[in-house]
C-alpha cells in the first residue's frame, strides 16, 4: 500500500513540475517587501485569470498584508466562523499554478484569510511562512500567585493594542475587534504543553466566591478566585474568545473544490483558525508543512493543525511538524446530515446541524449515499444522489435514485460515501497541543506509520458522532504501525494512544452489527505514566500486536483504568505486547458482549 501511495503521488508530482513553464516575478510588478502589497498582488493574481502553467515567484522578504485592500467575499468555512472574508491571495479556477515564496515571510494584520485556493487543478504552494504581527490568541504569563487567597498576577504578552476592564470582564484589544477570555487553557512554560491536570487552571470566576479581576498597569493583570487552583509561577494562559461565533475566522491556508493540492516547505506561525483547512478536495499532499509558534509565543494556532472534511482520492502528509495549536494535530472524517422529515418521491428534507458546517457541500448528482440510522450509527439502505437543491446555508433537498422498501422508525440521517479519501502518514511528529494528535474517520485506506505522538488527550481517536459535531466516516481498513506515542494524556491521565469508538448518547442504542472494522495496531513504541493502550467500542476486527509500552515518570504514574479495554467488540487478538518496567498493576479488560477475543503472549501483564 505504502508503494502505491508513492508511485502515485511520485506521478502526479512529476506532471505537476514538468507543467510549469511561465514564471511571474513579482517584483517585476512592483510587489517589494516591507511594505502593504495586498492590493497589488490581488491585482497581478487577477490579471492572470484564464491563463494556465503559471508560477508566481516572490524573491525572498518580509511582505505585508492588511485587510483594508483585500478582496472580499462571503464565504462558508468548514469547522470555522462563516463570514465576509477578506483574502489576501485568492486562487480561483487555476490549472496548473504555483506560488513560491522563496523562503519569504507573509506577515498579516487584522482579520485577513492569507490563501483561499477554490477551484483549482493541480496548484503548488511551496518556501513561504505564513504569521501575524499579533498574536489572535491571548497569552497570560503568571509571574506572582498568592495560594491562600487563590490569586495570581499575570503579565500580558503580545501587548501591541492593550486590554481593558469593564465590568469585571476583562477584554483584549486587537486590530479591529475585541475578544473576551472565552476559551482557555494553561501550559506549562517548561514543557510548553498543556500543564498536568489543566482544567484545573481554566479561568473562570467561581461560584459562590468573589472572583475579580484587576488591572495593575498596562502590562499585569491580577485574577482573585478565577480558577480552582492557583497556577504556579510561569504558567502561560491562552485565551482565545467565545466559541462559535468569534475564534475560528481566519485559517491558515483554505481549499476548497479543488484537485490535486501540493503544500511544500510551508510554515504556520500564526492563525485565526486552523493551519489548513480543506473541503471537497481530492488529492492533498504536504511535505514539511509545519504548525509551529514562533520565538516569544507559546501558541500557534487557535485550532487545528490541518483539518480535512469531505475529501476524496488520497491524503498524504510526510514530514510534518504540528506543535503549539489549540486543538487537534490532524482531523479526517465526511460528514452526516440530519433527515429532518421524508418528503416522499424518494425526497429527503435535510439539516447541517453543527453552526461550524452550516454551508458546507454535502453531496452533488452521482455522490453514492447511505441511509444510516441515527440511534445506531449504523448504515440502513445505500442509493446515490439524483438531485440537490439548496434551500439556505442548513437546509438542503436531497432527491436519490432507490429507496428501501421501507425506511426504518427514528430518526435518520444521510453519510456520502463517495467523499472519503485515503490517508498515508509517514515520519510527522505531533506534540505539544491541546486535545488530541490525530481523528481519523474515513472509510478509505488509512497508513500511519513512523510517526511521533505526544498530546494532552488521545493519541488517536477513531471515532464518529452523529449526534453533535456529525463526523462520519467508521473506518474499514487501517493500520498504525511502528510510531512512538509518548506521554499521551497528560491532561489528566485518563487518554490513551488509541481510542476507537463512536461517540454514543444516552438517547441512542448499540445496534447488531459494529461501527467499525479492521484496525491494527501493531509495533509501536508507547512511553507511558500510566500504561495505557486502547480503548474499543463497537469494533470489528482489532489487532494490538508486538506492542512495547515503557514506564516513564514525566508525569505522576498509576491508573485504575485498564491497560486495554474492550467494549461489544469482536474478532480481537491481543498478543505480544511487551510492559517493561511499571511497578503498578497492568490489565486487560472486556465485557461479556465482547465475542471472539484472543489474548495471549503478553508480557507483564498482572
Amino acid at each position: 500500500m505504502k508503494n502505491f501511495f508513492t508511485f502515485m503521488f511520485v506521478l502526479l508530482l512529476s506532471f505537476n513540475c514538468s507543467a510549469q513553464n511561465q514564471t511571474i516575478n513579482v517584483a517585476d510588478h512592483g510587489i517589494k517587501p516591507g511594505k502593504d502589497v495586498t492590493l497589488e498582488v490581488y491585482q497581478l493574481i487577477k490579471s492572470l485569470e484564464g491563463k494556465k502553467n503559471i508560477t508566481l515567484f516572490f524573491p525572498k522578504g518580509q511582505y505585508e498584508f492588511y485587510p483594508e485592500n483585500a478582496y472580499e467575499e462571503y464565504r462558508a468555512v468548514t469547522n470555522h466562523d462563516n463570514s465576509m472574508k477578506k483574502i489576501a491571495l485568492p486562487i480561483y479556477n487555476f490549472d496548473n499554478f504555483t506560488l513560491d515564496g522563496n523562503g519569504s515571510t507573509f506577515m498579516f494584520h487584522g482579520l485577513i484569510s492569507p490563501i483561499v485556493v477554490e477551484g483549482s487543478r493541480n496548484t503548488t504552494l511551496k518556501n513561504f511562512s505564513i504569521d501575524w504581527d499579533k498574536s489572535f490568541v491571548n497569552e497570560l504569563k503568571v509571574i506572582k500567585n498568592n495560594t491562600e487567597e487563590n490569586s495570581f498576577v499575570v503579565e500580558v504578552a503580545n501587548n501591541k493594542f492593550g486590554f481593558e476592564i469593564k465590568n469585571n470582564q476583562l477584554l483584549f484589544n486587537h486590530y479591529s475587534w475585541q475578544d473576551i477570555i472565552g476559551q482557555n487553557i494553561a501550559f506549562d512554560s517548561e514543557t510548553r504543553s498543556p500543564i498536568w491536570q489543566t482544567r484545573s487552571y481554566y479561568l473562570k470566576p467561581q461560584p459562590k466566591k468573589a472572583s475579580k479581576v484587576i488591572k495593575l498597569d498596562k502590562n499585569t493583570i491580577k485574577f482573585v478566585n478565577y480558577t480552582k487552583k492557583t497556577p504556579p509561577i510561569g504558567t502561560v494562559i491562552a485565551t482565545y474568545g467565545k466559541s462559535p461565533g468569534s475564534n475560528r475566522l481566519a485559517p491558515g491556508i483554505h481549499l476548497s473544490n479543488s484537485k490535486d493540492n501540493f503544500l511544500n516547505d510551508v510554515t504556520v506561525l500564526q492563525s485565526g483558525g486552523m493551519g489548513l483547512i480543506a473541503e471537497r478536495c481530492e488529492n492533498v499532499s504536504l511535505d514539511k508543512f509545519i504548525v509551529t509558534s514562533r520565538d516569544g509565543r507559546t501558541i500557534a494556532a487557535r485550532a487545528d493543525a490541518t483539518h480535512f472534511l469531505g475529501c476524496k482520492g488520497t491524503i498524504k502528509l510526510e514530514n510534518c511538524l504540528f506543535e503549539h495549536m489549540l486543538d487537534d494535530g490532524i482531523n479526517v472524517h465526511g460528514a452526516y446530515v440530519k433527515v429532518v422529515k421524508y418528503l416522499g418521491n424518494k425526497t429527503f428534507l435535510c439539516e447541517t446541524s453543527h453552526v461550524q458546517q452550516i454551508g458546507f457541500l454535502f453531496g452533488e448528482k452521482g455522490d453514492e449515499v447511505m441511509i444510516t440510522s441515527r440511534e445506531t450509527i449504523l448504515p440502513v439502505f445505500k442509493t446515490e444522489i439524483e438531485d440537490v437543491e439548496i434551500l439556505n446555508e442548513r437546509r438542503t433537498l436531497i432527491t436519490v435514485t432507490e429507496m428501501p422498501e421501507a425506511l426504518p422508525e427514528g430518526k435518520l440521517s444521510l453519510e456520502n460515501l463517495t467523499w472519503y479519501p485515503d490517508l498515508y502518514m509517514n515520519k510527522n511528529i505531533i506534540r505539544e497541543n491541546r486535545a488530541r494528535s490525530a481523528l481519523i474517520t474515513t472509510k478509505g485506506k488509512v497508513l500511519v506509520e513512523n510517526n511521533y505522538f505526544s498530546s494532552q488527550m488521545h493519541g488517536i481517536l477513531i471515532e464518529g458522532d452523529n449526534n453533535k459535531w456529525y463526523e462520519s466516516g467508521g473506518v474499514q481498513d487501517i493500520t498504525i504501525r511502528n510510531n512512538t506515542f509518548n506521554t499521551i494524556g497528560y491532561g489528566n491521565g485518563l487518554s490513551y494512544p488509541l481510542l476507537a469508538s463512536p461517540l454514543f448518547t444516552p438517547s441512542q442504542r448499540i445496534g447488531d452489527k459494529k461501527f467499525h472494522r479492521n484496525i491494527n495496531f501493531s509495533n509501536n513504541i508507547i512511553k507511558s505514566f500510566n500504561g495505557h493502550v486502547a480503548q474499543a467500542f463497537s469494533v470489528k476486527g482489532l489487532q494490538i500486536t508486538n506492542n512495547t509500552i515503557e514506564m516513564v515518570k514525566d508525569y505522576p504514574t498509576g491508573s485504575k483504568l485498564p491497560s486495554i479495554s474492550l467494549d461489544y467488540c469482536e474478532d480481537v487478538t491481543i498478543e505480544k505486547n511487551k510492559y517493561k518496567n511499571f511497578d503498578f498493576p497492568i490489565r486487560i479488560d472486556k465485557k461479556e458482549n465482547c465475542t471472539s477475543v484472543k489474548v495471549k503472549r503478553n508480557k507483564g501483564v498482572k
